[in-house]
């Protein structure tokens, strides 16, 4: 498969999983305030190690959510700066 093909589909890709872990995190503010079954914290970080720490990030900023606790504050960071050094790498090695 062509380099420029797979770079099409790891930057979808990454669009997409952003997007939708934005989303969650927004969906989950929701369901707790409202007093519904949450979304569990393992299922939210995970959505930011597959890829999704930009959308996770900027769910806890735009909603104010898991802002308090400290797997959150300093995971999503630690797992963003994972991903950068590794897409650096990728570039580099390219």
């Amino acid at each position: 498969m062509p380099t420029d093909t797979l770079l099409h589909i790891a930057l979808l890709y990454l669009a997409v999983v952003n997007a939708a872990t934005f989303l969650i995190y927004g969906i989950d503010k929701w369901k707790a305030r409202h007093g519904k079954r949450r979304i569990s914290e393992a299922a939210l970080l995970w959505m930011a190690a597959a890829g999704g720490s930009i959308g996770a990030w900027m769910g806890m900023k735009t909603w104010h959510h898991k802002t308090q606790h400290k797997k959150f504050c300093y995971g999503v960071p630690l797992i963003m700066l994972a991903q950068t050094a590794l897409v650096v790498w990728c570039i580099v090695k390219g």
